[in-house]
């Protein structure tokens, strides 16, 4: 990576992390609860849910934190969530997801929370200090439990909601991510979350030539945007964001200026 590019990728970041990026994103979600494990919760379903059209998708995060009175993680801990997401429900919920998708995930979740205390504690004591043995402890323990559509099936794929919820439990320091779990996963691990944008972005600045969003593109990106964020690589997330955001990749190679 040249110094040019360093130079925009560390402007874009300095630029679009501030308190003002949560706005209209879900990450907006787990800064309006209060408690740490109200917090996790919150931010595991609300990424979970994070894909096609934000339009589409805020309304449902915050309809499923209207159902848990804002507190999800007693809504699924007590079960609660089984008054309105049955089993049987086959009517759409999000997309692809059904009722019945919902109920299965959260499910899932709850067991887990019922066999180790909380998602972070069931993460601790399966990732070795590694967000990537993270992401596979989470596919692998939602697949086991008999959830299905709502976390990915493996972690060969991009697990793009995976890796953002670990960002945001991972990063400490930042005004967007809560580093809940700073404590015991190194944040040089963490994989840049990889979709469509993402990847569109990173070619243009030529930082990938794969056109697949698969992990092991993903952990090829975050090597590149280590080069740029050594201690730090997922902090290029918010720099690949301002990049396409501001325009810079037409406009200049210097975040929009």
């Amino acid at each position: 990576m040249d110094a040019k590019t360093k130079r925009t990728l560390r402007e874009c970041a300095a630029k679009y992390e501030t308190r003002a990026f949560i706005e209209g994103d879900p990450s907006w979600f787990m800064h309006q609860v209060k408690g740490k494990r109200n917090m996790e919760a919150t931010a595991f379903v609300a990424s979970s849910l994070s894909f096609g059209s934000r339009a589409q998708f805020m309304p449902k995060i915050q309809r499923l934190l209207d159902f848990a009175e804002g507190d999800m993680d007693r809504w699924i801990r007590t079960g609660e969530f089984e008054k309105h997401l049955k089993p049987s429900d086959g009517a759409c919920f999000y997309r692809f997801f059904s009722a019945a998708t919902m109920n299965s995930f959260l499910r899932a979740y709850k067991r887990t929370m019922e066999c180790h205390g909380s998602l972070g504690e069931f993460v601790k004591g399966a990732c070795a200090g590694n967000a990537v043995k993270a992401v596979e402890a989470i596919v692998r323990q939602f697949r086991k439990e008999g959830s299905s559509g709502v976390i990915p099936k493996d972690a060969g794929s991009a697990c793009k909601r995976v890796c953002m919820f670990l960002r945001w439990m991972v990063r400490s320091g930042s005004p967007v991510d809560l580093g809940l779990w700073a404590g015991f996963i190194d944040r040089k691990t963490l994989v840049v979350p990889l979709d469509t944008h993402v990847l569109q972005e990173a070619k243009r600045l030529g930082l990938l030539k794969s056109a697949s969003a698969s992990m092991s593109t993903a952990k090829k990106l975050t090597a590149a945007l280590a080069e740029a964020f050594p201690e730090d690589p997922a902090k290029g997330d918010f720099a690949l964001f301002g990049y396409g955001v501001s325009g810079a990749s037409v406009k200049s190679p210097d975040c929009g200026r």
